[in-house]
């Protein structure tokens, strides 16, 4: 069924294709429509950065920017959803046209550059959530705000989720805000890091309510940076790390006539690259700090790999744009194959007490 409305909506350019297609989905949901479009998934749960996921195949940030399709993602099987990325203000992002498909490769090419509708709308449609799995929210910063006031960003968006969110991604690496891959370095990322870290210090003692705050990272760094990142990462606690957000790398891609298209690229291409972040990542921090591999996964084997490599949980995006509801349960039958042993980390909060499971807003 899914192949029939692929090849339909594969005759739209990809972002109309895009709304329409969370448009159906979201009416699909009101009108109960939708499960009968997944297979089931069976319960896998696993628990990371001390929450109970009920299983570990979750939908990436980037295609529910805004929160507004939730319940509707919520009833195809995913164990957890990231909604955003997220900034304070609404903008409307980089000029269309920004999204290509490259079907003869997997992948997709995205400049959207942090469209959205604003924190407080996300927060209003988080509100109202009936999916009872993880919630992750991922934030961003405006792109007028400049480089040395992001944390001034990061910090309101931070603030205003916290109440709502499972766990928090922040997003210091999309290729298509300008300046804001050199957060991922440094003084830079040490100095975001730890104003991060002091709020959700304060939202956690003024709440009673320790949310986890993962930091997604990109591809396109060799295995040096990638232990350099990983220490910071370490040394200011940071609950998790999300491997891998798009790359800007085209030699998979680069006889293919849409490779000259500036932007982010996803889908199968970034599989291998992705993988080897993850494992450069284990081999950096060892069993301090869960990883969560995303980028490539198209079926079983791909998200398989990613475990193996050193990941605790799986997301997936441009696979599922592809594939459907059925790479849902594809990939849950393929991590559940496979040794937990890499997938059950459990982490306390700074302070050593439990970490208390997701509530249900």
């Amino acid at each position: 069924m899914y192949d029939l409305v692929r090849k339909a909506l594969f005759h739209l350019d990809g972002e109309t294709s895009h709304d329409l297609t969370l448009d159906l989905l979201g009416a699909g949901e009101r009108l109960g429509l939708v499960r009968p479009f997944a297979r089931p998934v069976p319960a896998n749960p696993v628990t990371v950065m001390g929450l109970r996921f009920p299983n570990p195949v979750g939908l990436a940030a980037g295609l529910d920017k805004n929160g507004d399709y939730i319940n509707a993602f919520g009833r195809l099987g995913f164990g957890f959803i990231e909604v955003g990325t997220v900034t304070p203000r609404p903008q409307s992002g980089n000029p269309r046209p920004r999204l290509f498909r490259l079907p003869e490769h997997g992948a997709l090419i995205n400049r959207m550059g942090f469209n959205n509708k604003g924190v407080d709308h996300l927060v209003a449609q988080v509100r109202r959530r009936r999916f009872d799995g993880v919630l992750g929210i991922n934030i961003g910063k405006n792109k007028d705000t400049p480089e040395d006031r992001a944390l001034e960003d990061y910090r309101l968006c931070l603030e205003r989720v916290y109440p709502w969110a499972d766990y928090v991604a922040v997003n210091i690496s999309s290729p298509n805000t300008p300046g804001l891959r050199d957060l991922q370095f440094g003084d830079a990322l040490k100095s975001l890091l730890a104003g991060i870290k002091a709020e959700q210090g304060r939202l956690h003692r003024d709440s009673g309510r320790y949310v986890p705050v993962a930091v997604k990272i990109a591809p396109d760094m060799d295995e040096t940076a990638v232990a350099a990142v990983a220490g910071v990462l370490v040394e200011e606690g940071i609950d998790g790390v999300i491997a891998t957000n798009t790359t800007v790398d085209r030699s998979a891609v680069e006889a293919h006539p849409l490779a000259v298209e500036t932007g982010g690229l996803s889908g199968e291409p970034l599989t291998a690259r992705a993988t080897e972040v993850v494992a450069m990542l284990r081999d950096a921090v060892g069993a301090k700090l869960p990883i969560i591999g995303v980028g490539g996964i198209h079926d079983g084997a791909s998200a398989a790999a990613k475990v193996a490599a050193g990941a605790s949980l799986v997301q997936i995006y441009t696979g599922f744009i592809y594939r459907g509801p059925e790479l849902i349960a594809e990939v849950a039958d393929a991590v559940a194959s496979i040794s937990h042993s890499a997938g059950s980390e459990q982490r306390s909060n700074p302070e050593g007490q439990p970490v208390d499971t997701p509530a249900h807003h």
